[in-house]
């Protein structure tokens, strides 16, 4: 490990290394890949006194193709991956028949209950889109509405763990209105009926804290690795406090400007840069010692492009402008709690008990930087070459 490390250390081998993750950077920017991750669907939810109606964006063909959405999250991964690309080569009358054939099944997956038990519901409608490229998923739409028992009892909506994450958002209840995002199987909290707000400000700011946090906690392992590579850079407090400054300013601004659409960057660029980010402060962790500008300049970039990451949840949500700023900042206050968990987890796990000791930067934080590197560039090739 000693020799391991001064080889690392030299000059010639950092600029080596380095210039090779460049140009692993620039190649995958020139990379395409084909959209077969798995996405969460849009449902748009009216609930009157009688009856509830959702408008659908999804992947008709996922669905029909059976794929659990719940599991697979892409879809080439799934056995029925086959029958899932045959579907999306149909024209769209052929794939709106298929829909209707299967539509029972289909159906009996979409959740609606009244409180008393689930409540039937009916296909109104299929928007579907022309094949066009047949590497990249047809985004249809599915108008679907339940009859409701005559009752003042709340609605609750959901549908099928099969189906995969769903972004939820009840539209008749004015500004305040209720937005979600369900995991599979999830389902809405109660949806009151009739025109009039479902949620106090304060109710949807913390649902957003919420949200933000487990974006980090326990979904965000891109992101957990980030924040560990961060940590592990020194156990001083200021080179920390300055990383992690750096990175909240950076991620604020993008996720403001990429949730406003003043800025858009594909899902298919964002990813595997976010995954050489890892790869990049992981390798500076076993090159350098010591904070400098350059440090503090590459994690501020960092933050930018992952603060771009992050508004993917949002511009699926698709805040209004009332509630903008609302979201914004519960999100991003979710964001730090878990950002802050990670470090506070990682401090007392290991650096409190064995920080002071002169084989820490050896045995801890050398291999943990090197696993982590690792693990950053193999999620780049994946994200690029195997999406």
């Amino acid at each position: 490990m000693a020799d391991l490390v001064g080889v690392l250390s030299s000059s010639h081998h950092r600029l080596r290394l380095l210039s090779s993750v460049v140009i692993t950077w620039f190649t995958l920017m020139c990379a395409g890949a084909a959209a077969h991750e798995v996405q969460p669907s849009i449902a748009d939810v009216t609930v009157s006194r009688d009856e509830v109606s959702i408008i659908v964006h999804t992947r008709l063909e996922a669905l029909v193709a059976g794929i659990d959405q719940g599991v697979y999250t892409n879809t080439n991964d799934a056995p029925e991956a086959a029958e899932y690309d045959r579907l999306r080569a149909l024209s769209p009358d052929e794939l709106k028949a298929a829909v209707r054939a299967d539509q029972a099944r289909l159906m009996a997956g979409i959740l609606i209950d009244a409180g008393e038990g689930p409540v039937p519901v009916q296909l109104l409608g299929l928007s579907v889109p022309d094949v066009g490229d047949v590497e990249v998923s047809r985004d249809s739409v599915m108008t679907v509405r339940a009859v409701l028992p005559v009752s003042d009892t709340p609605v609750t909506v959901g549908w099928d763990s099969a189906y995969g994450p769903l972004v939820l958002r009840q539209n008749n209840a004015g500004d305040d209105a209720y937005t979600a995002y369900l995991e599979p199987g999830q389902v809405s909290l109660p949806l009151p009926r009739g025109d009039y707000r479902t949620a106090s400000a304060w109710a949807s700011f913390g649902r957003f804290i919420g949200l933000g946090f487990t974006h980090i906690l326990p979904k965000g392992l891109d992101h957990i690795l980030f924040v560990l590579g961060l940590f592990l850079f020194s156990l001083r407090l200021r080179p920390l406090l300055v990383q992690v400054t750096a990175f909240t300013l950076a991620h604020t601004v993008t996720l403001a400007l990429a949730t406003l659409k003043i800025v858009t960057v594909p899902v298919s660029i964002v990813e595997p840069l976010i995954a050489l980010s890892i790869a990049w402060v992981a390798i500076e962790n076993i090159l350098w010692q010591r904070l400098t500008v350059w440090r503090t300049a590459v994690v501020f970039c960092f933050g930018l492009l992952h603060g771009l990451g992050f508004a993917s949840i949002l511009g699926e949500i698709g805040l209004t402008p009332s509630r903008f700023f609302t979201g914004l900042i519960g999100f991003n206050i979710g964001v730090e709690l878990g950002q802050l968990t990670i470090i506070s987890t990682a401090y007392l796990t290991v650096a409190y008990w064995f920080g002071d000791n002169p084989w820490y930067r050896r045995v801890v934080v050398i291999p943990a930087s090197l696993a982590i590197a690792a693990m950053g560039l193999w999620w780049a090739y994946e994200r690029v070459f195997m999406a």
